[in-house]
Formats: structure tokens, C-alpha cells, sequence
């Protein structure tokens, strides 16, 4: 699942991380992502955003892999982020498209080789043009698995033929960027997601992921239909993480404050965002 990150009054708030990640082991996740999109990483210093994962990977103290997101748009910074991660004790790294550069493909290439060859750490790619300004083409993601510790990518492109295609030319793991995605990527050969929604009903998703994996498509389906409205809502109403954020000081889970350019949902949206977690049964 993809963690957020809490603030309080300006601050990263550390007793929350550690009251979230309680719960999505208690509720059987697979794994937790800090510091992704979900956790506003753009807006954290370099130092919060080390603390952040070396807080959250003492926390967990191994009973799930910790991915940790370690990406950015220069390479330098992506392979520190990385190489800390791994001092550290995270399990992995995610590594999302250089945003803003617009790297040509062989630039994409280049920046996820130069990381998976300076840290000696799985590396999970992260696809998401449309945070991204840009993002790799099949035969790029094809040509990065062959390098031996690119283990996954996690896709957000929402294309189903682009990730048909990497499913049928590769064998990296592919897992959904997108909860609504989960199942539709999942019926080409994805394994799982990278889950935003996991934040509020990780037992959910995990019952979904698991009937996946069991290849019980028919009984899978059914979480789908469950899910869908509350997922498709957690990422259209605004930009993640402003719903999710909404959603768990609803459900009084952690506070909404976010840090700017990221401004709380205004009023007419929280109260649809409100009647969906009440249809669901949350609220």
C-alpha cells in the first residue's frame, strides 16, 4: 500500500506513521510504500524524507517488504535516496519516471539503469506520464528487465494494451498504480497493486489481491464492484492524496493538513467524498 504522510501544525507527524503502520499489519498488507505520490514527497526536505523511511522501516521491523519510494527527476538524488534506503534496511526501491526533465526513452533508460547498478537493491519502475510530463515506451521497460535487480514495475499509464504488451515480452511483475485498475490490469497478468485506497480498507484490498492470486477471477470481481466507486472517487474528486487525506480525517485516522502547492478539498466535493464512505459502510 502507499502510505501518506501525515503532518501536524507544519511537521511530519511520526506518531501517526506509527499508529498507520500498526494498523495496515494488523489488517495483513502485503508491504508499505513510504514516500511515494501518495506521501507527498515532493513537498518533503531530503532529511524528512530519509527519516520518513528510516521511521517507517523500524516500524515494520520486517514483518512486510518496505519499498521504498526513492525517485526523482535527477539521477544523483534518486541514487542517494536509494543507497540510504538501503543502508537503512528497506527491502526495495520505487523509482518513478523522471517529472519536469522529459527525458527522450534513452534517457529513461540511462536514469533506471545508472540506479539499479550503483544500489544493490530490487528496484520497482513507476510509470506515471500523467504526474510525469512523459514515460516509457514497451521497448524501454522491455530493455530495463534484463537488468537483473529491476524486479517490477508499478503502471499508472491506465492503457491496457501498453501493459499487455510489456506482460506478454517481459517478466517483470507488474503491479497497478491505479486501485480502480487492479483487476483489469491483473486479467493480462499483473499481480497486485500499489494501493492508495489501502490507507482506509487495507483488509479490502487485500482480499481482492489474494483471489487474484488464487486466480479467482469470479469472487475477485466482486471486490471490484465493491471497490470501485470508493476508488474511482479517492482519485478523481481531486489530486492524490487530497482525497485519501480527506477521507482518513473523516475517519479520524490522521490529520488533513497537506503542504502547499497541495490545499485541502473544498466543501462540495468532501460531502460527496462523505456519502461515499458512508455507502461503503465506513462512516
Amino acid at each position: 500500500m502507499a502510505l501518506i504522510t501525515p503532518f501536524r501544525d507544519g511537521e511530519v507527524d511520526y506518531s501517526t506513521i506509527d499508529e498507520l503502520i500498526e494498523f495496515q499489519l494488523e489488517n495483513g498488507i502485503d508491504g508499505i510504500v513510504p514516500v511515494g505520490t501518495t506521501g507527498e514527497c515532493p513537498t518533503l526536505s531530503h532529511e524528512e524524507h530519509k527519516k520518513v523511511i528510516e521511521r517507517v522501516v523500524k516500524c515494520v521491523a520486517g514483518q512486510v517488504p518496505v519499498i521504498a519510494g526513492a525517485g526523482s527527476n535527477s539521477t544523483a538524488e534518486a541514487i542517494e535516496l536509494a543507497a540510504f534506503s538501503k543502508k537503512v534496511g528497506a527491502d526495495a526501491t520505487l523509482q518513478v519516471d523522471p517529472y519536469y526533465n522529459k527525458p527522450t526513452q534513452q534517457g529513461f533508460y540511462q536514469h533506471f539503469k545508472a540506479i539499479a547498478e550503483e544500489v544493490d537493491l530490487p528496484v520497482v519502475l513507476y510509470d506515471i506520464p500523467g504526474r510525469c510530463g512523459a514515460g516509457m515506451t514497451a521497448d524501454t521497460v522491455v530493455r530495463l528487465s534484463e537488468i537483473e535487480n529491476i524486479v517490477a514495475i508499478k503502471d499508472a499509464t491506465g492503457r491496457m494494451d501498453h501493459v499487455s504488451e510489456i506482460a506478454t515480452r517481459c517478466d517483470l511483475t507488474i503491479l497497478s498504480g491505479d486501485d480502480s485498475m487492479t483487476l483489469p490490469i491483473a486479467s493480462v497478468g499483473g499481480k497486485g497493486v500499489v494501493s492508495v485506497v489501502a490507507n482506509i480498507v487495507p483488509a479490502d484490498v487485500k482480499a481482492l489481491t489474494d483471489l487474484i492470486l488464487e486466480g479467482d477471477f469470479a469472487q475477485a470481481l466482486k471486490w471490484h464492484k465493491k471497490l470501485f466507486e470508493l476508488c474511482r472517487n479517492l482519485l478523481s474528486l481531486a489530486t492524490n492524496p487530497i482525497p485519501i487525506k480527506a477521507a482518513m480525517a473523516m475517519l479520524n485516522m490522521a490529520p488533513e493538513e497537506m503542504r502547499l502547492p497541495m490545499v485541502p478539498m473544498d466543501q462540495q466535493k468532501k460531502a460527496v467524498l462523505q456519502h461515499t464512505l458512508k455507502e461503503y459502510g465506513l462512516l
